[in-house]
């Protein structure tokens, strides 16, 4: 198996990455000598998808050599099988294993449900791919509230009926809101600037309390719901934690003005969606877009699927043709940092999980 050193990094990718970003990795960080998977690895279905086709196996010398791979490496990118219980094995059987990157940006709830030790956490360091769909979500917000504030359902409800309406429904701008960004990451900014593009007034929650570029207002969470009372619409970006699980709840839909417009890109257990729903039906949402919800997949029951004023996407908003070689980006940025003794980005952190 290769050997690593103080000057090199055996890095090891656990996921079904291209050889196009492996071969970027080698070329920003030479030292850094990168070792695939290859056909041991669970098959990608379609491009960005790190978790692979669950019905893969492989046969027990195959599982054998996958292992070995990753019990040698330095440092791991992806979870093994994308599953937990396989991420806590990897880190108590191989203990030179310095640093973990998950693919998804959300990663720290994959790390939280290993159930490692403190010892174990302290030893290894675990990196997420924030930042890589900040973009591509922030794309997602807009149409969201876009579709809300100018009517897309009732547009196409009238052109399926052929009907041009006398009595017409006056559109909504964006440029006339306030719109409150629940979250003020890499997500949170990228909506916030796009926001500030339309000319709308932004105003954004944030753990910090810094002020943040394309962000009239910083809300403390303590000011929450009179902050809710306030805005028009609502952009979540917040990861699914304990703190944030349910933070638009009965209370917090309560506290909203009329006819609100909501998209959601952070976590589906944000948004108490019992509580969602009633405040859908009596008026308090007038829209709804949602990237994520707080089961998935959705149960073929849910009373969200069939809601006039929600639009779901599965998951999806997120992927993007690129995505694999930012991810590859971030890696080599945090390979380099890891050679050099300097602080690595996107470090989760692990009182928290994000």
């Amino acid at each position: 198996m290769p050997s690593s050193s103080n000057n090199t990094l055996t890095l090891a990718i656990a996921v079904d990455l291209p050889e196009e970003e492996c071969a970027f990795i080698r070329e920003c960080e030479p030292r850094v000598n990168v070792v695939p998977t290859g056909p041991l690895a669970r098959p990608r279905r379609y491009n960005s998808d790190w978790v692979g086709d669950p019905g893969f196996t492989r046969s027990e010398s195959d599982e054998h050599r996958y292992r070995e791979i990753l019990e040698s490496a330095d440092a791991v990118v992806g979870l093994p099988d994308d599953d937990p219980q396989k991420l806590a094995a990897l880190v108590r059987s191989n203990p030179k294993l310095r640093w973990v990157h998950t693919m998804a940006a959300g990663g720290g709830a994959q790390v939280k449900a290993a159930n490692l030790s403190e010892e174990e956490l302290a030893r290894v360091t675990f990196t997420t791919s924030a930042g890589v769909h900040g973009s591509t979500l922030a794309e997602f917000a807009i149409f969201g509230l876009l579709a809300g504030a100018k009517n897309l359902r009732g547009l196409e409800r009238d052109q399926l009926a052929h009907e041009w309406p006398i009595i017409r429904v006056h559109p909504r701008h964006l440029d006339e809101m306030t719109v409150l960004v629940l979250g003020l990451g890499g997500i949170g900014k990228a909506v916030a600037a796009r926001l500030k593009a339309f000319g709308t007034e932004v105003w954004g929650t944030s753990r910090s309390g810094r002020t943040v570029e394309n962000v009239d207002r910083i809300v403390p969470l303590a000011d929450l719901h009179d902050a809710l009372s306030k805005v028009d619409a609502i952009v979540v970006t917040l990861p699914g934690t304990d703190e944030t699980r349910h933070m638009l709840d009965r209370q917090a839909f309560a506290a909203m003005k009329k006819s609100m417009l909501l998209a959601n890109v952070g976590r589906g257990s944000v948004i108490d969606e019992a509580a969602l729903l009633e405040a859908l039906d009596d008026g308090t949402v007038d829209f709804a877009a949602l990237d994520v919800v707080e089961h998935e997949p959705l149960p073929g029951d849910s009373p969200l699927w069939d809601h006039e004023k929600i639009l779901l996407s599965p998951h999806s908003a997120a992927l993007s043709s690129q995505e694999g070689m930012r991810i590859a980006a971030i890696v080599a940025h945090n390979a380099t940092a890891l050679l050099d003794g300097e602080p690595l980005t996107n470090v989760v952190d692990t009182l928290n999980f994000y």
